[in-house]
């Protein structure tokens, strides 16, 4: 729908104005504003003109109106433009960068008052002010206005960034920082910048969570690196997600070949410990487990309707301590002592915890494909393409160990051409990029990795991104003579690389325009509504503990919490021993930067100290 009222502020001569009221439909209601008073524009016949026509088709003109301070000139009930227009900015004569930062930071702060709640604010600017990558030749960032650092103090994210056409508004006539000498600001390669409004970004509160287990509830508080990624939903019946898009077409693909059989995801039990499946998985998985505390809860569930509790027996695989310990202990004991004795239990690392529960079953089919879809959690290393939390889906099939290379070959097969479709569907026509799938054979010979080579993240040079893994085992008490093939698929990632999604982070946002992106039955290459968010740096160092080993992992675990996933990569920069004391300390940088939100330097610095804080009670390290 066409933006029904326009502001337009900073006019010189009111020709972008008079041009622009000449396009519109009558539906549309232009308010043209500038700071000066009218005698000041007397003295110029191209404003009188402008206004002359402005006036003719009843456009509204203000003066004297400070682009900083829009609330004191607009009534609350005047207020709520779709749409505000600010045109070559220039704090006048030769003001230099910083002095031109500010008055955008003002503007940007003046708009959040007087802009609708879905509104746009249009910013051109000459070549090369703006700062962002769009600009060509882009500035280095400290000569630059940092349009999106300044846009972000209001509140606003540069949601697209196109060419200022003089063209499309017929006798437009920039008038320069210099009025009186009538010289005009160079305008060729200009940019329009369009900004909306950022989701806010609010403090980081876990919310408490209630889970049913036999017949008494307990309650949890969520980790807090894992702040708004339990209970999402993705998967479930309602949604239109494109993790759900993506799980639903690689089932329907794979059931072509195979008999389906779809299980829910609900198993809040024990795997066996002794099998050969998940050997590796407990070593790797466990010890990057979220752990958290259960509390017997004894109110009245009904009545808590605020959306904070839910019940998470979906997301829980209940390993008691006490079991960890003991792996020779009967299972059905160590499950209830986890239940009823010990309080801490662990979100699950991985599906394949529920691998055994499926084919042990008594009404496991052979030969049918039984699928498992579900998030799981497991503590990493803040890089561009591990996550914390991510949607996985376990195909398990199996099959009469004498037909073992016709079945194993036969779901590779399926699962490959599956899989290269899928990869190919966003390719633009005649693309030199490219994308293949490998299995490649691991040193146990006889599980794979899934990798994917890909073009798609904005670079010449290739990327392998590991998207599943293949399993094999042969152990089943209930089917001796079965041979089973475990298939584990993470389903961000396959959705990243079908969409063309840059960061995993943007698959959790809460911002509706992400689904916006997505047409049911239709696969199209995502657009991001957040373009060229700012980075911010930060170097902190600190003390080691003499008396304990320093978990690095814990160390990027605390940071993803405290920055609420802002910080996107931590780069070890050096080691420094004291030659007398002997004492060991380490020096990091941090990289601060959001997908979908306004993040500005006082937020970072904010989230820098807590940081320190943290990692001082949690780590037990001094920092410097």
């Amino acid at each position: 729908m066409a933006p029904r009222r326009l502001l337009l502020v900073g006019e010189g001569n009111f020709s972008f104005a008079a041009a622009l009221s000449e396009t519109l439909n009558a539906s549309t209601r232009v308010t043209a504003t500038c700071l000066q008073s009218p005698a000041e524009l007397a003295r110029d016949p191209v404003a009188r003109e402008n206004l002359q026509r402005l006036r003719e088709r009843g456009t509204e003109v203000r003066f004297g109106v400070d682009c900083t301070q829009l609330a004191d000139a607009f009534e609350p009930h005047h207020r709520e433009f779709d749409r505000i227009y600010f045109n070559f900015p220039h704090c006048g004569r030769k003001a230099g960068v910083a002095k031109n930062r500010e008055l955008l930071a003002k503007f940007f702060q003046s708009c959040k008052d007087v802009l609708a709640e879905e509104g746009e604010v249009h910013v051109a600017l000459c070549r090369g002010q703006g700062g962002t990558p769009a600009d060509k030749p882009m500035r280095e960032w400290h000569n630059s206005w940092q349009v999106v650092a300044m846009a972000a103090l209001g509140g606003f994210i540069l949601s697209d960034v196109h060419p200022f056409s003089c063209e499309a508004v017929p006798g437009y006539k920039c008038t320069g920082y210099r009025q009186s000498q009538d010289k005009s600001f160079h305008v060729e390669d200009a940019l329009n910048h369009i900004f909306t409004r950022s989701l806010p970004f609010e403090g980081s509160q876990p919310r408490i969570f209630r889970i049913k287990l036999g017949d008494r509830w307990f309650s949890f508080p969520e980790p807090d690196a894992l702040v708004g990624k339990l209970n999402r939903g993705f998967l479930e019946a309602p949604s239109c997600h494109p993790i759900k898009t993506i799980n639903e077409k690689l089932i329907a693909e794979l059931g072509k070949a195979f008999p389906l059989k779809r299980l829910k995801c609900s198993f809040p039990l024990l795997p066996e410990r002794s099998t050969s499946v998940l050997t590796s998985w407990n070593c790797d998985s466990l010890s990057a487990a979220f752990w958290i505390s259960l509390c017997e809860d004894n109110s009245n569930s009904e009545s808590l309707t605020d959306g904070t509790t839910q019940d998470m027996e979906d997301f829980l695989v209940l390993f008691s301590e006490f079991s960890l310990k003991d792996p020779g202990r009967d299972s059905r004991e160590e499950a209830h002592e986890g239940i009823y004795g010990q309080t801490k239990v662990c979100l699950r690392p991985s599906l394949l915890a529920h691998a055994q529960t499926v084919i042990q079953a008594p009404d496991f089919l052979p030969g049918s494909l039984h699928v498992l879809s579900g998030p799981v959690f497991q503590k990493c290393p803040i890089l561009p393409f591990t996550m914390p939390a991510f949607h996985e889906t376990l195909f398990i099939l199996g099959f009469n160990k004498n037909l073992r290379d016709d079945y194993f070959q036969s779901l590779l097969d399926h699962l490959k051409g599956t899989l290269d479709s899928l990869l190919t569907q966003t390719l633009l026509e005649g693309s030199k990029l490219s994308r293949s799938v490998e299995f490649i054979f691991q040193s146990n010979e006889k599980d794979y990795i899934i990798k994917v080579k890909s073009h798609n993240f904005g670079s010449d040079c290739a990327k392998d991104l590991i998207i599943g893994s293949v399993t094999t085992s042969a152990t089943s008490i209930i089917h001796k003579d079965q041979c089973f093939m475990f298939v584990s698929m993470n389903l961000d990632l396959l959705a990243m690389l079908v969409w063309g999604i840059s960061d995993w982070r943007m698959l959790w946002t809460f911002d509706h325009r992400f689904l916006k992106n997505f047409v049911p039955g239709k696969i199209e290459p995502f657009k991001s509504y957040s373009l060229y968010p700012p980075c911010y740096v930060h170097d902190i160092s600190f003390w080691l503990d003499e008396k304990k080993e320093f978990d690095e992992l814990e160390f990027h675990t605390v940071a993803r919490a405290v920055s609420q996933d802002t910080v996107i990569s931590i780069q070890f920069l050096s080691r420094f021993q004291h030659p007398k004391t002997q004492q060991v300390s380490l020096c990091y940088r941090l990289t601060y930067q959001t997908c979908d939100k306004a993040l500005t330097q006082h937020q970072v610095g904010s989230m820098q100290s807590q940081f320190r804080k943290e990692i001082q009670q949690r780590l037990h390290v001094i920092p410097r």
